[in-house]
């Protein structure tokens, strides 16, 4: 199994971050990767097992189910159920927590998945590097950091 870790200190309080990332079908919002994003079946997107499809900028679709919410823990875990790249029993969670000196905020973004051995540094770089990464990097141009 494959694992992925990547953490990042946003320079804003952690409730501010969490109000633009919660919304599950938020990502087109704040990750520049993503174009455009829709929850099915008209659920709510903040109801646990909701599924948002979504697709990236270059035309990749992606579906995600939303496992867990909690704006106690300002945390979301999600599986992929369908992808591009050749990924199986993928599980990630993105937790924000507060640094209360300078009022900022600890993110890290992780993931377990299987995938061909071949293939598991490629994807490893690419979703922490890529994906979780670049996210980072939006948010903390716009919130600072």
């Amino acid at each position: 199994m494959a694992e992925v870790y990547t953490s990042s200190v946003i320079g804003a309080p952690a409730d501010r971050i969490w109000a633009a990332v919660r919304d599950f079908n938020a990502l087109p919002d704040w990750h520049p990767a993503i174009a455009e994003s829709r929850i099915e079946g008209g659920q709510p997107a903040d109801q646990v097992g909701c599924v948002r499809a979504f697709r990236l900028k270059d035309g990749s679709f992606i579906r995600e189910r939303l496992l867990a919410l909690s704006d106690y823990d300002f945390s979301c875990t999600y599986s992929i159920l369908e992808s591009p790249m050749g990924v199986e029993n993928y599980v990630a969670t993105l937790k924000l927590t507060p640094i209360t000196d300078g009022n900022q905020t600890f993110a890290e973004w992780s993931a377990e998945f299987d995938c061909a051995q071949d293939r598991e540094a490629e994807l490893v770089d690419l979703i922490g590097n890529g994906v979780f990464q670049g996210g980072f990097d939006a948010l903390k141009e716009r919130f600072g950091g």
